[in-house]
């Protein structure tokens, strides 16, 4: 039964990334990990295909609409880039399996990367709930280059460690530095995605068995979900969406801190 509702939540996956554009890639994790029953190390690599994957579909879409910034996207994906492969290929493997331990209470490998993914989803939800500025792009914003990068890069770290998109973190990356309107903004965010999802999966490749035919057939049925989701954003109204599904994520990252904190 668990493993039906796991489909179940593939299919909404897609659904809320093509009504919204964003933000449904941040349930992947826990519908692996507590519907399917992969460890999260798996389960984040898997996100990243999943995420890439599908990202990619909405891509396309964007493209067509003439909101991607290709150029920019091949620039502001160079650090991060870099940082998630590394973050695949050597840091999460290099996390130990206790981190902290005492005699009533001990920190693991797997309650660190669940209690960190419970963290963005947080930030995530705050993204989406709080209403957005009507001039987020102040005239007067200077940006340097390095400090550029050096955020690019952090967000790959955290990209990398729970498998999420990042589009909450790369969006106003753009919007402040690249001084990118809010909608190309979040048709270049896709594409970054996109390339730090799929090249940040090929750091597992060596590390972690791979179950194609599981995680090809949970990442077609997102995609299905994602098509019926453009389909349907003709009839709604995606703010309020949006922001209802941000209530829904910070729920869930409630949910999560109580399981791996109080539950585990």
């Amino acid at each position: 039964m668990e493993l039906y509702f796991g489909y179940v939540g593939a299919l909404f996956i897609g659904l809320i990334l093509g009504l919204t554009g964003g933000g449904g890639s941040i349930l992947t994790v826990p519908i692996l990990v507590y519907l399917m029953h992969f460890h999260p190390v798996t389960a984040t690599g898997y996100s990243l295909f999943i995420v890439g994957a599908t990202s990619a579909f909405g891509t396309v879409q964007n493209f067509r609409k003439g909101v991607v910034e290709v150029r920019t996207a091949f620039l502001f994906a160079i650090p991060s880039l870099v940082a998630v492969f590394v973050t695949r290929k050597f840091i999460v493997p290099a996390i130990p399996e206790i981190l902290f331990q005492t005699a009533a209470f001990s920190v693991t490998k797997e309650m660190f990367l669940m209690v960190l993914f419970a963290f963005i989803m947080l930030l995530a939800s705050v993204s989406m709930i709080r209403k957005p500025a009507e001039n987020p792009v102040p005239d007067t914003a200077k940006t340097h280059f390095l400090w550029i990068m050096i955020e690019l890069a952090i967000v790959g770290v955290f990209i990398g460690l729970v498998g999420a998109g990042g589009g909450f973190l790369i969006i106003p990356a753009l919007v402040f530095m690249a001084k990118l309107p809010m909608r190309k903004a979040i048709g270049t965010s896709l594409l970054i995605i996109t390339l730090n999802s799929l090249i940040g999966f090929t750091g597992d490749l060596g590390n972690t068995a791979i179950d194609w035919p599981f995680l090809l057939s949970f990442t077609s049925i997102a995609v299905i979900g994602i098509f019926s989701g453009i389909f349907l954003s003709k009839f709604v109204d995606d703010k309020q969406l949006r922001k209802g599904f941000g209530w829904f994520v910070l729920a869930m990252a409630i949910f999560i801190f109580a399981k791996e904190l109080f539950f585990a």
